[in-house]
């Protein structure tokens, strides 16, 4: 059972939240000093279970007690929360000089906003009078306080001063595309207070036209210079006992999430690489460059009777051996390999330049058996490239094992798959400038069978394409994301997380499950709805597990239902040619249940998903899925591949002519006849795709990278 599981490691945070409490703040994260502070009722004073659930969503969150806010200590911080500083005679504080910010940290607050850092303020009613200088603070936002006690006679909580919010709608509630009150519909300020907005301020909730100040701001947010502020005129709402209160952890999730992404954005330098920086490396791309335009489709060197043209091909060749045997002391646990791909190179030219076999070195090649958090390996090979060139050539690769305790753990407990390999690119040369996002030993030129001991999988290129599509596509489709999803679609590391996950559970899941006698694999020849529903069924389990794990506290889990979701929908349908797009059909048959089902919506042309439900709505094709295969044992392979066309056809019309969906086919002893009466395109795409591929065009292009070389 997966709640038997021991807990999981937490991966490295990817943001840092810092609560100020120096200045006298009526708020504190750390449950000691709450106790100090508030003796009989520690929560109303404890911010502890907030900054629990902010490190539940893998965030770092400390306090800062002591001293002042300087650009120093604002360095390594992404979001900045001050909550309600007060002078002692009005509130029980945390110790501290006094609730007054100095001229410089106020300098270096707004510094730090402008510069992408995501200030957090939480006020109090009767603003005035708590000796704070939050006026100055907010004053460049174009928010200020007000001083006033709030109060609603007909929409409260309990007591008129309890006052209930009216979530802002339509465009009031989404900046550029980000839905800020995604998930909250009841958030309850508890004698607040409200706010005066100007400038390009404006407000996420109001208070009803019933209260004492009607339709007033309760709660406000600006995007400043890079960085980006929210301002609440309470601070109780998200002490420990009211934290769980109508939708106010998710207000604060969504608040946390908006104000980290420009850091989030940011992902830093890349780690460095010893081999990489050896010139050996250079010289090696140059190499494997120039003799890629020598060889022919099948990898046999082209004219291999011109003596010229052999002459280049045995400089190359040695030039190759020579850099790899400069590199191999880079990469010691590579010696095996490194050692085998030299005397492959050396027999290939020995023998003529013919038609390339690398399986010694293949055999060599064990990326699975050194799974260290990352690992570099040198990977040279004649091979073709899966969603690119179907032509073999050499190919040089430096990559890295990205191996956190986190996959370690969920892999070793759970997950058990040795022969997956994630791993990242370092450089490599020009055949991988391309849709390639494996690194599997079947397209390796081999003389018998390819070994297959691995299945590497790059995870930084499926991330950095999910972020570039998903974006483009809610910008098109005009969908608003939730702040959570948009940090997601900004943060490289955070889609690389997803990713790990995602590729840990799918691939795993092709030899796991109800499967039918006769598995539904890529090699065998049947109908490629076959393969779509396969690859879907993949999926799918993915997903289902990673609902399981976000259950049990798994923060990347959450993103990797994201992920799995919006790729499916947004990017499989449009990519690629329609001549047998099992891939694309899976997308398809996602959407249409979805929309069907009521999850996913196309109104005024505008594209709104359900967040709150949609997960069920996979679960439910997963189920239609499953039950398919639970009875493909029970059918002849005639019959289950028509039961399987029926399930898809159900909800992705097939085409007009298609002899599968109109004719009945007869049972014969080979049935893979019947696969040449399958239509190129046997499900067309709708009409909303169609459109959507047009539009999408641009961003479906691979950026062009600048070479590690000159050519």
């Amino acid at each position: 059972m997966l709640l038997d599981l021991p807990p999981v490691p937490t991966r490295r945070p990817l943001a840092r939240v810092l609560f100020d409490e120096a200045h006298r703040e009526a708020w504190t994260i750390r449950p000691d000093v709450a106790r100090e502070m508030q003796p009989a009722h520690p929560e109303d004073s404890s911010y502890a279970r907030a900054a629990d659930r902010l490190r539940r969503w893998d965030l770092d969150v400390r306090a800062h007690a002591t001293g002042r806010l300087t650009p120093e200590v604002l360095a390594d911080v992404d979001v900045l929360v001050v909550a309600h500083p007060s002078e002692p005679r009005w509130e029980r504080t945390v110790p501290g000089e006094g609730p007054l910010f100095t001229a410089d940290e106020l300098a270096a607050i707004h510094a730090f906003v402008a510069g992408g850092g995501g200030l957090l303020v939480l006020a109090e009613e009767e603003h005035d009078k708590y000796g704070n200088n939050l006026t100055e603070l907010l004053a460049p936002y174009g928010v200020a306080v007000r001083h006033e006690v709030l109060s609603d006679y007909v929409r409260h909580d309990r007591a008129p001063h309890w006052v209930l919010a009216a979530p802002a709608r339509g465009a009031q509630g989404r900046i550029d595309g980000v839905d800020l009150l995604a998930g909250v519909e009841g958030v309850c300020f508890y004698r607040g207070a409200t706010l005066e907005l100007s400038g390009d301020a404006r407000a996420l909730l109001r208070t009803a036209s019933t209260a004492s100040t009607p339709d007033a701001p309760l709660a406000a947010v600006v995007a400043a210079g890079a960085g980006r502020v929210a301002v609440l005129g309470d601070s109780d709402l998200f002490g420990d006992d009211c934290l769980d209160d109508r939708d106010h952890e998710t207000l604060l999730r969504n608040l946390v999430s908006w104000l980290a992404v420009p850091s989030m954005a940011d992902e830093g330098d890349a780690p460095l690489s010893a081999a990489h920086d050896d010139p050996a490396w250079a010289r090696l791309v140059e190499a494997v460059e120039a003799l890629r335009l020598l060889q022919r489709p099948d990898g046999a060197l082209d004219r291999a009777d011109d003596p010229a043209v052999a002459s280049h091909a045995e400089a190359h060749v040695g030039a190759m051996v020579e850099a790899v045997a400069a590199l191999a002391p880079h990469l010691p646990h590579q010696d095996a390999y490194l050692q085998a791909v030299r005397a492959d190179l050396e027999r290939w030219a020995a023998t003529g330049f013919g038609v390339p076999d690398f399986g010694p070195s293949l055999e060599a090649f064990r990326p699975d058996l050194d799974r260290r958090d990352g690992a570099e390996h040198l990977v040279l090979f004649p091979m073709y490239k899966q969603n690119g060139s179907r032509d073999t050539a050499f190919e040089a690769l430096l990559i890295r094992v990205p191996w956190p305790e986190w996959l370690a753990h969920l892999e070793r407990e759970r997950y058990d798959n040795e022969k997956f390999v994630p791993v990242t690119f370092v450089d490599h040369t020009s055949g991988y400038d391309s849709e390639c996002a494996v690194l599997f030993p079947e397209t390796v030129s081999v003389a018998e069978r390819a070994a297959n001991h691995f299945g590497g999988i790059f995870c930084d290129r499926e991330a950095e394409r999910f972020r570039r599509t998903v974006t483009a596509a809610a910008g098109i489709l005009r969908l608003d994301l939730p702040p959570d999803v948009a940090a997601l679609c900004a943060s490289q590391r955070a889609a690389q997380d997803a990713y790990l996950l995602w590729d840990l559970v799918h691939d795993r899941a092709h030899s796991h499950g109800d499967l039918p006698f006769d598995p539904f694999m890529i090699r065998q020849r049947m109908p490629f709805w076959m393969y779509a529903l396969e690859e879907l069924r993949c999926d799918l389990t993915a997903f289902g597990e990673a609902v399981l794990l976000e259950e049990q506290g798994v923060a990347v889990a959450r993103d990797t239902q994201r992920a799995i979701l919006l790729d499916r929908l947004f990017r499989f349908p449009v990519t690629g040619t329609r001549v047998r797009n099992y891939d694309g059909l899976g997308g398809q048959l996602l959407f249409a249940y979805l929309h069907r089902t009521g999850r996913v919506h196309w109104t005024d042309n505008r594209l709104a998903i359900e967040w709150d439900t949609v997960a069920e709505g996979v679960l439910e094709l997963r189920t239609l899925v499953e039950d398919l295969y639970r009875q493909g044992i029970d059918r002849t392979k005639l019959g289950h591949w028509r039961a399987a066309h029926q399930l898809v056809a159900t909800y992705v019309p097939p085409a007009s002519g298609s002899v599968w969906a109109t004719q009945p086919l007869a049972e014969v002893e080979d049935p893979r006849v019947h696969v040449d009466e399958v239509l190129d395109d046997e499900f067309p795409l709708s009409i909303f795709y169609t459109s959507l591929r047009l539009k999408m065009a641009p961003a479906l292009e691979r950026p062009a990278r600048p070479a590690s070389i000159a050519a």
